[in-house]
């Protein structure tokens, strides 16, 4: 049964759009500064569990304020959290897939050269629209669809690799590659408009369906740290090369996250798709301006802006820009 339509301003919805926009362009500024400061470098799998946790303490107080009273907030909590099973299994939908998802970006990475592999990951954009289509309904206009395959094109532009620039070592399976990047297509466009479906699907609160999700995504992500870093974390420590540069990273991710969401419930996937590429072209901006970066590129700068991206899922599409 759909929930009731929630009457929200136009102005509210521009005021999210914009915020999620300048912060994730902000985190992308921010991160590639830490991940390329000649300090200890930090697992980049803590920051994401981290940020998961930080994004349901957020979300377990925001909730606290919109009850009202303990007394509604615990009942919430119980109802909504600890009394519902089913509930907490439908929001772990979208972290496992997510999950899923960047294993499979990494594995097309590691079998495609960097260029191809920033082309064909765009197709994330219109999956995400036909996934919106066939999931929630909708008819887009002729329009729209016209927009939809410039935004994927324009974003394509902006981060182009020149391929003399990726040369590798190592032996690449295209076949393997191309499987993988189409499985981590399917997984971006089928979490995100998931994520929607079940917000707008019924009228429990926004914040309740965040503290359901970010459970399953903790789990999940330290899942995530003992598979690809426990030994070493184990030998060096878990905040280990965490610096204040760091955690104001994991800050701006954890807000970004959040307004995310917001701007799932409010608007949908494809205007989230916009903003995420705004977000690219003013990151990519600055970061010619404040690092003097140069629109080159080789693979290990590809698994760099992977690793942004792996920060900023978890969100709703998770802040998956």
């Amino acid at each position: 049964m759909a929930a009731p339509r929630e009457n929200v301003s136009l102005l509210f919805k521009l005021y999210c759009l914009t915020v999620m926009t300048l912060v994730a362009a902000a985190y992308t500024i921010a991160l590639r500064y830490t991940r390329t400061s000649d300090k200890e470098l930090y697992f980049s799998t803590t920051a994401v569990c981290i940020t998961e946790v930080i994004k349901l303490l957020l979300s377990v107080g925001i909730l606290a304020k919109e009850t009202g009273s303990l007394g509604r907030f615990k009942t919430s909590l119980r109802e909504n959290v600890l009394g519902s099973p089913r509930e907490l299994m439908k929001l772990s939908v979208p972290s496992l897939v997510y999950a899923v998802q960047n294993n499979m970006a990494f594995l097309a990475l590691s079998n495609l050269d960097a260029a191809v592999y920033q082309v064909t990951y765009q197709l994330k954009i219109p999956c995400t629209a036909l996934c919106t289509v066939l999931m929630l309904n909708r008819t887009l206009s002729k329009l729209q669809w016209i927009s939809v395959f410039m935004l994927c094109g324009g974003v394509t532009l902006v981060q182009w690799k020149p391929a003399q620039a990726t040369k590798v070592m190592v032996e690449q399976n295209p076949l393997l590659g191309f499987g993988a990047i189409a499985i981590a297509v399917l997984c971006s466009g089928f979490a995100g408009v998931y994520f929607e479906k079940v917000l707008k699907s019924s009228d429990t609160s926004l914040w309740v369906r965040n503290i359901q999700m970010y459970l399953s995504g903790i789990v999940v992500t330290l899942v995530g740290v003992y598979l690809s870093d426990g030994a070493e974390i184990k030998e060096k420590g878990f905040f280990y090369g965490y610096t204040y540069y760091v955690w104001f990273v994991i800050f701006l991710a954890s807000v970004g996250g959040l307004y995310t969401s917001v701007v799932v419930k409010y608007t949908d996937n494809i205007m989230k798709g916009f903003s995420a590429a705004a977000a690219i072209v003013l990151s990519t901006i600055a970061s010619v301006m404040l690092f003097g970066l140069q629109i080159n590129s080789n693979t290990e700068e590809a698994t760099t802006d992977l690793e942004r991206e792996t920060l900023l899922q978890k969100s709703g599409e998770g802040y998956c820009t």
